[in-house]
């Protein structure tokens, strides 16, 4: 009976953690998920704007943006599209790794897209361009609405955007383009920028990379980035402008495929957000690995540094250190 007992236990406790919190994040859709952008507002919910990978695709030709949120990193909420390529005069195409910010009441949800073909046999033919645009909501859910009507700029050509609003309310947008490491100050209403776009001392690294992603801790600011495209490092910084210092990696890279990710803090614990390429067999003949988002706790050694993190397959599930 003892052993009966026991053995009732172990199966328990498997069947939750296989329920509960796990990577990838079971958000409840059978659509693929990447480039997530966490964030909490005040409403005290945890948010992720992600793009939507369409089944099979052959090369990121994406059309949405999709929102999910919980309360309590096990159960989630599918809040569906929140804006549509369909919904943009000024592109068809590549809807990328998206971010969003919350100034004055209002959620400022900030995507890249673009037009054109990218020719990557023949790269000389392509006529691929990328741009950012703001959209509004009312809504941390939207449905958004295309506020400009236009991207945010024409040239340098431009994607995976991040917006860091620090505590004066000054907004930053940082993103991937122009062959440099920029990063431009919004102006009060998050629909234009202010002056220039400003190329960032990173200490005289400047290795290739996809979007960044900025957040700031003890006064400290943190600019994190998947470096060649592929491995998570970063920089620290005492401004959100910089001279920025470079610290390493943050996560290794694995099946030599991309990353995206962000890094934010919920109910006083810091959580990672990235994804990873699964292995889908044959349900893809053309793609054997599809991107899905993934989730992995995130500590700090006393200096402020970040340390290194591992993937997992209980991602959330696990306890934390305390």
């Amino acid at each position: 009976m003892k052993r009966l007992k026991t053995l009732l236990t172990i199966c328990i406790t498997i069947t939750t953690m296989a329920v509960f919190a796990q990577n990838p994040l079971d958000f409840g859709s059978n659509i693929r998920t990447a480039d997530p952008s966490a964030h909490v507002w005040n409403d005290g919910r945890l948010y992720i704007y992600a793009s939507h990978d369409i089944e099979c695709q052959e090369d990121f030709w994406m059309k949405d943006w999709h929102i999910f949120s919980t309360d309590d990193l096990i159960h989630w909420t599918d809040h569906g599209p929140c804006l549509s390529v369909d919904d943009l005069s000024w592109a068809d195409n590549f809807a990328w790794a998206p971010d969003c910010a919350y100034k004055n009441g209002k959620y400022y949800f900030c995507f890249p897209a673009g037009t054109g073909f990218k020719d990557r046999v023949n790269p000389k033919n392509s006529t691929k361009w990328m741009g950012i645009g703001i959209a509004v909501s009312n809504s941390p859910t939207g449905p958004f609405k295309d506020a400009i009507g236009a991207p945010l700029w024409r040239e340098p050509y431009a994607n995976d955007p991040c917006i860091f609003v620090d505590d004066d309310g000054t907004g930053y947008i940082y993103f991937n383009g122009g062959g440099d490491y920029m990063v431009a100050v919004l102006n009060d209403d998050f629909l234009s920028v202010k002056g220039e776009l400003k190329t960032m001392d990173m200490g005289g690294y400047k290795p290739k990379r996809e979007g960044p992603w900025v957040f700031k801790r003890n006064n400290l600011y943190y600019y994190t980035m998947p470096e060649d495209n592929r491995v998570l490092t970063y920089y620290t910084s005492n401004t959100p402008l910089g001279p920025w210092k470079y610290h390493g990696v943050i996560m290794e890279d694995e099946h030599e495929s991309n990353n995206h990710h962000s890094i934010v803090e919920y109910n006083g614990q810091w959580l990672l957000f990235y994804h990873r390429w699964i292995d889908t067999g044959d349900a893809c003949p053309n793609r054997k690995r599809q991107r899905e988002i993934c989730a992995e706790y995130l500590y700090f050694n006393e200096d402020g540094t970040i340390q290194p993190v591992k993937r997992t397959a209980e991602g959330l599930a696990l306890k934390p250190k305390q």
